[in-house]
């Protein structure tokens, strides 16, 4: 009787190691780094920023579409400092070149705000195996998603300038291997004390 019960407890046990073996890649952690915005793709995205007309969409349209630092994250409000860094400063582009309406605008500190719109979406999902991922020794990481960024710059109530750059289709890949495992780092902790 006793000799059953150990072999039944035996083969229960192989069992169970077995299956926590087997499902173990849907024990690693996925996550989703996803930005609460109006806009669920990329091209939700750059539809929103195609219907902002120059010298024709208001502050009130540029609301109904999205952007307000207010209401929408993500979104914000530029200083007159902070708009003329990021058009004019670190390239070799003259002021002068600028669209007449937007060398005016940088020129003013009062009627003149800009709106920068930085929307990103990624999936990251880890993937291999579940106990080399655990105890550090191998990770694996496919990361995919978008990013849109933008500027919008309004005059009094109206847009004057748009700009936009982005990534429709981000694709990476993580292969981290640390060959001491959860000791990898602790070799630089213990120098420091």
């Amino acid at each position: 009787m006793k000799l059953m019960r150990r072999c039944v407890l035996k083969k229960c046990s192989i069992a169970g190691v077995f299956l926590l073996l087997s499902g173990c890649a849907d024990l690693l952690p996925h996550s989703k780094e996803d930005m609460r915005t109006p806009w669920h793709s990329y091209s939700d995205a750059q539809a929103m920023f195609d219907s902002i007309v120059p010298y024709t969409t208001t502050t009130a349209e540029l609301k109904t579409s999205g952007i307000d630092p207010e209401k929408t994250p993500n979104v914000a409000i530029l200083s007159h400092a902070d708009l003329l860094r990021k058009i004019v400063a670190g390239s070799s582009i003259d002021v002068r070149l600028l669209d007449p309406e937007l060398q005016s605008c940088l020129m003013e500190t009062k009627s003149c705000v800009a709106y920068e719109i930085e929307q990103t979406h990624l999936d990251r999902k880890r993937f291999g195996n579940f106990w080399l991922d655990f105890l550090s020794f191998h990770r694996r990481v496919d990361i995919s998603g978008w990013q849109f960024d933008a500027i919008v710059v309004v005059r009094n109530t109206r847009v004057i300038y748009k700009l936009w750059s982005g990534k429709p289709n981000i694709q990476q890949f993580v292969d981290e291997r640390n060959p001491l495992g959860p000791l990898q780092g602790l070799g630089g902790s213990l120098l420091r004390r």
